[in-house]
């Protein structure tokens, strides 16, 4: 009896954990519909530019980052169906002070259009950071023995713009590159450095297909991944941008020539914006799937997952090869039932290492931000900035479609005299509430794009709770406040969220920054990030109203 005593309320409380799980994983968007079909997107979020590869029973799927901190993320998952982070290939980046946000900022650069192979028990992951300005760019070849790293990092003098890293079954490597005009470029075995030229192997427009709302008559092709299959070798591209569509090239040789067709145009699951760019990669059982991105406005570009079926030797997306996606589908046949995930949202700031759902905009300052100076929250220093845009220590996750929540509790004691700390979603513009220490008082403001919208003078709490929530249908977002972290306000007006920084979404963030030299050093403790989302049975359409 003492036995059984003892057991049965383990098990009440196994269960209640499992709950607790199951409903804080239901308040995130999740593919996965129980029933043995999933639906798309596979990740309500801004992962763009997606490339995968398996290694075992195991798939790794890599994204855009851009300047986020640490950056160029990847994901892991057993079913291609539920994921949740496993590594970033980059803790920061060295090779520009305004990385630190001195001297200047570096908005947009970092990490773009990332590639991943795993060959003879080495992980491989290339990306470009752009050309910019006076800045010539740069090609970076990342390679760890382990997903979680850590990572070894050779940044090329070459500038390798899309690469689509190819390990060719010779021995040899490859990079292809280039937008509009495509090259070939062969690397040392070691993936270390170029060891050829580049060769042109491609350098012709794409006509824009029937049914795709691209105004242009033709498009130039970037975003490249290869494979070989069957003698041939293939070529993956999206043209056409937002409203874009996926085109194959095939050759018996890497140099071509090559032929080419489209092998998906849909922009039926979010009028008018295609699918377009993303990688394939073959299961167990044999058969193909790609994971393909779709532009969502300033939630971001979001990735699905769509069947792949052999016709005449092309790979064409979709039901039976019929080159449109799918809103639900059948799982694919991994031969097990895996349970639901989705990557980390609510963070109770437990944990001595920042939990992998939080990036900083740009390299953080780290002897201003802790998670052991007060256990159990997240403390941000204040340094000196002008504005959000110049804060360091910023920290961020990616809001979510097609509804999200962000909520925080912040301890206000520690701020000084100039310090502004709170809570908000960052872009161009951006908006948020905070608590503004001046000399004399604290002051409540609401700020959107730099100005000052509404305020509440004399705010005489040292603790807040601030939420804001945004939508992709009109992609609005509004913001509110609470003295208890019960009853909450709405205080100022609506952000309208867009892309004012190109191609990265709207992001949650946390900060707190001095306006003063005086307020360096006083503190914000954030005692928690909780994460509500949306997650209907089937996706919407209402995008633009």
């Amino acid at each position: 009896m003492k036995k059984i005593s003892f057991i049965l309320p383990l098990l009440i409380f196994c269960t209640y954990l499992q709950l607790l799980a199951q409903s804080a994983t239901n308040q995130v968007w999740t593919a996965d519909n129980g029933n043995g079909t999933f639906k798309n997107p596979i990740l309500w979020g801004d992962w763009p530019d997606p490339d995968i590869t398996r290694v075992g029973d195991e798939f790794y799927f890599v994204s855009t980052s851009m300047h986020y901190v640490p950056g160029c993320p990847v994901l892991k998952s057993k079913d291609l169906v539920n994921w949740e982070m496993a590594s970033y290939v980059i803790d920061r980046y060295n090779e520009d002070p305004r990385y630190d946000l001195k001297g200047g900022e570096m908005y947009l650069r970092g990490s773009w259009a990332a590639t991943i192979k795993h060959h003879n028990g080495l992980f491989y992951v290339g990306f470009c950071t752009p050309k910019w300005e006076k800045e010539k760019g740069n090609f970076s070849i990342n390679i760890a023995k382990d997903i979680r790293g850590p990572w070894k990092r050779t940044i090329f003098p070459e500038y390798l713009y899309d690469p689509g890293l190819f390990f060719d079954d010779d021995g040899k490597v490859y990079v292809i590159h280039g937008q509009g005009k495509l090259y070939v470029t062969e690397l040392a075995s070691d993936v270390r450095s170029v060891k050829g030229e580049n060769k042109l192997i491609w350098d012709k427009s794409i006509p824009t297909p029937k049914g795709s709302s691209a105004p242009g008559k033709a498009y130039n092709m970037e975003g490249s991944h290869m494979y070989k299959i069957n003698g041939y070798y293939y070529l993956t591209c999206p043209a056409g941008g937002t409203e874009g569509w996926q085109v194959c090239l095939r050759s018996k040789n890497i140099y071509g020539p090559y032929e080419t067709k489209t092998i998906v145009q849909d922009e039926s699951s979010y009028p008018n914006n295609g699918l377009h760019q993303g990688g394939m990669v073959q299961l167990k059982d044999g058969s193909w799937w790609f994971i393909i991105m779709q532009d969502r406005g300033a939630i971001g570009r979001v990735p699905n997952l769509v069947p792949v079926a052999w016709k005449d030797g092309w790979p064409m997306l979709g039901k039976n090869g019929n080159a449109k996606g799918v809103v639900v589908y059948q799982k694919p046949n991994v031969a097990k039932t895996f349970p639901v995930k989705v990557p980390a949202t609510s963070d109770e700031f437990s944990a001595t290492k920042l939990s992998l759902q939080w990036q900083w905009n740009h390299n953080p300052d780290d002897a201003r931000w802790s998670l052991k100076e007060r256990k159990g929250n997240m403390r941000l220093r204040a340094g000196y900035a002008k504005d959000l845009t110049m804060a360091r220590n910023t920290l961020t996750q990616r809001v979510q479609g097609p509804a999200s929540e962000g909520t925080v509790e912040i301890d206000l004691k520690g701020l000084k005299t100039g310090n502004i700390a709170g809570f908000g979603i960052f872009q161009s513009p951006y908006a948020y509430i905070a608590v503004r220490k001046t000399a004399s008082s604290k002051d409540l403001i609401m700020v959107n794009n730099g100005k000052v919208i509404d305020s509440i003078v004399h705010f005489t709490p040292n603790k807040i709770w601030i939420k804001a929530n945004a939508t992709h249908t009109g992609f609005k977002a509004t913001f509110s406040y609470s003295n208890d972290g019960k009853k909450f306000m709405p205080l100022g007006n609506t952000l309208q969220m867009d892309l004012g920084l190109a191609w990265t979404a709207n992001r949650f963030a946390l900060f707190n920054f001095s306006e003063g030299k005086e307020g360096i050093g006083g503190y914000a403790d954030f005692n928690w990030f909780h994460f509500k989302g949306a997650n209907p049975a089937y996706p919407h359409n209402d995008n633009k109203n």
